[in-house]
C-alpha cells in the first residue's frame, strides 16, 4: 500500500511525511488522553495495549483514502482491522495533513498557512500571483434543512462547495481556502477572507484573475489584471482583433492556476466528494498541501 501508485507520493517523500507527522500525532494523542483523564498520566509512556493499526499504516491508509476515496470498510479488509479503526485513523491523520500548510518553492521547511502569509511571500519575492476559484460536487443537504439552497451552484446546477486557489506564475500551489457553499460568488468568498485589505496593505503585490474577479480589478487596477471587456457589436475589425490578442495573452499567463486545479483533482475526493460536507475543507487542504510539496520541487 505504500507504493506511489497508491499514495501518490514517492517512497522517500512518504518517509519524510511520516517523520514530520509523528510528533504532532503523539502530542494530539496525549492531549486527548489528558482531557479524558482530567490529569497527567501516572504510568510511563508506552504502557497499555498497542494500537491495532500502527502509526505508519495510519498515515498510509489515510493517503490511500485521499487518493481514491475508497470506503473505510474496504480499507479495513485490506489491513485486517475493523472499519471503525480506519475511520479513527483518517480522523486523526487528516487534520494533521490539513494543518501543514503549503510548501514554498526553494525553501525547505518554510510553509504558507494563511492568505496573509502568501501576500507577504509575494511581496518579499516579487512573485506575481494567480487567483482562481474551483468547485466540487458534494452531498445534497437533507430536505427541510435551513440553508439547503446555499449549496446549489448557479454555474453547475449541482450541490457544490467552492474553494479559492492561489499559485505563482509557474502554477505551484501557494494557498487554498475561502471554502464556501456553491451558491456564493467566487469574488465574494475571497473578499470575506480579507483579500481587499491585503491588496491595500501590500501595494506591490500583483495578481492575474479571470472575469469572475473583475470587481477586484476595478478596485485595484494597478495590482489586479482581469480579462479585457468584450467589444460592442458595432466594433471595428481592428478593435475585435486587438481584444482577441489581449484576451489570449492574459489567458495564457493565467492558465497555470487552472493546471493547478486540475492537479488537485487527480485526487478522487476533489472530483466528487462523497464524505460529510463538514470534512470537505480539511480534505481539500490536506490534498492541496500534498500537491504543493510535489509542485515546489519543480
Amino acid at each position: 500500500m505504500s507504493h506511489r501508485i497508491c499514495t501518490g507520493l514517492r517512497r522517500r517523500t512518504l518517509a519524510k511525511l511520516i517523520g514530520e507527522l509523528s510528533g504532532p500525532w503523539m502530542k494530539a494523542g496525549e492531549d486527548r488522553l489528558r482531557g479524558r483523564r482530567g490529569h497527567e498520566r501516572k504510568r510511563a509512556a508506552g504502557a497499555g495495549p498497542d494500537h491495532d493499526l500502527p502509526f505508519t499504516d495510519r498515515v498510509i491508509a489515510t493517503l490511500v483514502y485521499l487518493r481514491f476515496q475508497l470506503p473505510h470498510a474496504a480499507l479495513a479488509v485490506l489491513y485486517g482491522v475493523d472499519r471503525s479503526t480506519i475511520t479513527r485513523a483518517v480522523g486523526e491523520i487528516r487534520p494533521l495533513l490539513a494543518a501543514r500548510g503549503f510548501a514554498v518553492p526553494g525553501e525547505a521547511g518554510v510553509r504558507l498557512r494563511t492568505l496573509a502569509d502568501v501576500f507577504a511571500y509575494a511581496a518579499a519575492r516579487g512573485a506575481e500571483l494567480r487567483l482562481d476559484g474551483t468547485e466540487v460536487q458534494v452531498r445534497r443537504p437533507r430536505a427541510g434543512k435551513p440553508g439547503r439552497r446555499a449549496f446549489v451552484s448557479g454555474k453547475k446546477k449541482q450541490n457544490t462547495k467552492k474553494a479559492a486557489v492561489i499559485t505563482d506564475g509557474d502554477g505551484r500551489t501557494l494557498w487554498a481556502g475561502a471554502f464556501r457553499p456553491g451558491r456564493m460568488h467566487d469574488q465574494t468568498a475571497v473578499r470575506t477572507e480579507g483579500i481587499a485589505d491585503l491588496f491595500t496593505q501590500f501595494p506591490q503585490v500583483k495578481a492575474k484573475v479571470d472575469a469572475g474577479y473583475r470587481g477586484l480589478a476595478k478596485e485595484f487596477p494597478d495590482q489586479v489584471q482581469a480579462p479585457p471587456l468584450k467589444p460592442k457589436k458595432d466594433a471595428t475589425p481592428e478593435q475585435t482583433a486587438a481584444y482577441e490578442a489581449e484576451r489570449h495573452k492574459q489567458s495564457s499567463e493565467r492558465i497555470c492556476v487552472e493546471h493547478a486545479n486540475a492537479e488537485h483533482k487527480q485526487w478522487r475526493p476533489l472530483q466528487r466528494y462523497l464524505g460529510r460536507r463538514e470534512d470537505f475543507d480539511e480534505t481539500f487542504l490536506a490534498v492541496a498541501g500534498l500537491v504543493s510539496d510535489r509542485a515546489a520541487e519543480r
